[in-house]
């Protein structure tokens, strides 16, 4: 997909300078457009799994590294992502993987929460091998509430900003259910349900201060939860994505930002483009890039 304008018509001024490929086959990849471009390649929530992923200048991992949130969660997936063939490959935390979470590390606040398969021990340690000198060679760089400047061909930067946070969501009841011994619905629990669970975890209020910390003019940025409204429908058919976050993204000093990838809800993978501008005339990409409902990863394609 890319902004409808005729190839034919196509001048300096108004030829796409973005292009999203998120239907083709992984036995046919789209060919990479060139100097003077950069494929970005967007997965999110493996969990633990091996995916075909087609080759690209840069990979952006959205989060849920791992399936239960042990050390040996974290190990598969680092390995896979050390032999995926993109030269930056730029990661960060998401809800499922808790041994990334220092609230619980022997003092953090969620120690007592701790689930019983991870030790104390495997959070500092899962939390220096994601910053180690081995990933670094292997172009492996771990983002969490912080930026990393990438350098394309052309001499072009980028400025990508991850944070691996999920707010907590309440669902309300869309059909109440009925029971033999009534002729009326009965009335939804009144106790939450969480969509999410476990590693750096949000509750409604928080968002604001949160993302405050997303820097101005950023380029890339990267959330493990959607926004509200873009690509976060759940399997109830209700957006589950975050009001604060969306709130952020309509920010003046965010208009220029051109991608934000996120993942969490599963089903709501897919790519959705708003706020063309004159400052902005692609738009704001957004791809929810969970891997379990793709047939492909999505591959962005970026003009320098």
């Amino acid at each position: 997909m890319s902004p409808n304008v005729p190839q034919d018509q196509n001048t300096p001024d108004t030829a796409p300078k973005a292009v999203v490929h998120d239907s083709y086959s992984a036995l046919n990849v789209p060919c990479h457009p060139g100097l003077g471009w950069t494929r970005f390649v967007c997965i999110s929530d493996n969990h633990s799994r091996a995916f075909t992923v087609p080759p690209g200048d840069v990979l952006l991992h959205a989060g849920d590294l791992c399936r239960r949130g042990t050390f040996k969660d974290l190990q598969v997936t680092l390995d896979w992502l050390k032999k995926l063939p993109h030269p930056v490959k730029i990661f960060m935390a998401g809800n499922h993987d808790i041994c990334l979470d220092k609230e619980y590390e022997r003092n953090g606040a969620l120690y007592h929460r701790k689930p019983s398969n991870l030790q104390a021990e495997d959070v500092a340690a899962a939390r220096a091998l994601v910053r180690s000198e081995s990933m670094r060679e292997a172009g492996m760089h771990y983002l969490e509430h912080e930026s990393a400047i990438y350098t394309a061909k052309s001499g072009r930067t980028y400025t990508i900003y991850a944070s691996p946070v999920s707010h907590s969501c309440r669902y309300p009841s869309r059909t109440p259910r009925r029971t033999p011994h009534t002729k009326h619905p009965s009335r939804p629990k009144a106790a939450p349900l969480f969509h999410s669970f476990g590693s750096f975890q949000y509750t409604p209020g928080r968002g604001k201060e949160i993302y405050a910390r997303i820097p101005p003019a950023v380029d890339i940025l990267m959330t493990h939860c959607p926004a509200f409204g873009l690509c976060d429908v759940s399997k109830r058919g209700e957006h589950v994505g975050c009001p604060e976050l969306a709130a952020r993204l309509e920010d003046e000093d965010l208009r220029s930002c051109r991608l934000h990838v996120c993942g969490h809800i599963h089903e709501a993978h897919g790519v959705a483009v708003v706020g063309r501008s004159e400052r902005n005339p692609d738009g704001r990409i957004t791809v929810n890039a969970a891997l379990p409902r793709a047939l492909v990863p999505v591959i962005v394609d970026l003009k320098d």
